[in-house]
């Protein structure tokens, strides 16, 4: 083989590797252009207007996340701080946290995560006065549910609907009473199927729990967050393992999706 031959073959084969390589490149930035261009409609389609509620964060407020491990995140439960990073974990709160304070610089916010994994609706009254009523917060969100089922599903636990329905109302009972003025936002619990722990026959029992917590959201007032709704539409977009690796914890991604949902419907 001659140097010139050699020289030819080896171009042909630096410009095949670079037409296969450039394919794949315009593949994969096609198919995330149309993902990323879904994200805005995504939430649109879900946040209703009749639910927004059209600015609730005002100067000195506190504000409370309160849930289990999708809200907990692995933050930092030695210290609690408010308006910390290590204290907020790496989840849908911290992003949410992270928005308010960058867009209400001179409004004081003080705005805490005390999100515990694992937890369920009865261990949150357990440690309610040191993690709720004592921060006196004036604007309350709460992500509970999914141990409630899961738990049970698992042999941990010995709920029901109904007792996540009676737990959950006596705890917003409870923290109306001390707190009447409180804002409260409950968060729709949710799983995504084809997933690594979620499968079809989590779909119907646990649609229980989720009817019981938009049933409290009206008795009590709240604003409720659908995220259940923003999850299933982004699967419409994206596999739901995108969004939810094992069903029930949100990726880099879904915590993004999260916080947009929530930001969106506070107003």
């Amino acid at each position: 083989m001659t140097h010139s031959h050699a020289l030819s073959i080896g171009n042909y084969i630096i410009f095949a590797f670079m037409s296969i390589s450039r394919r794949n490149f315009l593949k994969t930035s096609t198919f995330s252009t149309a993902t990323l261009a879904s994200i805005p409609a995504i939430i649109t389609s879900c946040i209703k207007p009749d639910v927004n509620a059209g600015g609730i964060i005002d100067s000195n407020n506190v504000l409370l996340f309160q849930g289990d491990s999708i809200t907990d995140a692995g933050r930092d439960k030695e210290h609690e701080l408010a308006n910390n990073a290590g204290s907020f974990g790496n989840g849908y709160a911290y992003i949410i946290a992270s928005n308010l304070l960058r867009k209400y610089p001179g409004k004081n916010l003080a705005l805490y995560n005390r999100g515990i994994s694992g937890n369920k609706v009865y261990q949150l009254a357990e440690r309610w006065e040191k993690d709720c009523l004592e921060l006196k917060p004036d604007i309350l969100s709460i992500l509970i549910g999914v141990n409630d089922y899961w738990h049970m599903r698992n042999g941990r636990y010995e709920g029901t609907p109904e007792i996540y329905e009676n737990d959950y109302r006596r705890l917003l009972e409870r923290t109306k009473n001390q707190l009447p003025e409180i804002q409260l936002i409950i968060c729709q619990p949710f799983i995504l199927k084809n997933t690594t722990a979620v499968d079809e026959s989590w779909i119907e029992p646990f649609e229980a729990y989720q009817d019981i917590a938009r049933k409290l959201s009206l008795e009590f007032n709240a604003i409720w967050i659908p995220f259940q709704e923003v999850f299933n539409e982004a699967a419409n977009h994206t596999p739901e393992n995108y969004w939810l690796p094992d069903g029930v914890h949100p990726s880099m991604a879904g915590a993004q999706l999260m916080a947009e949902a929530w930001l969106e419907s506070i107003g």
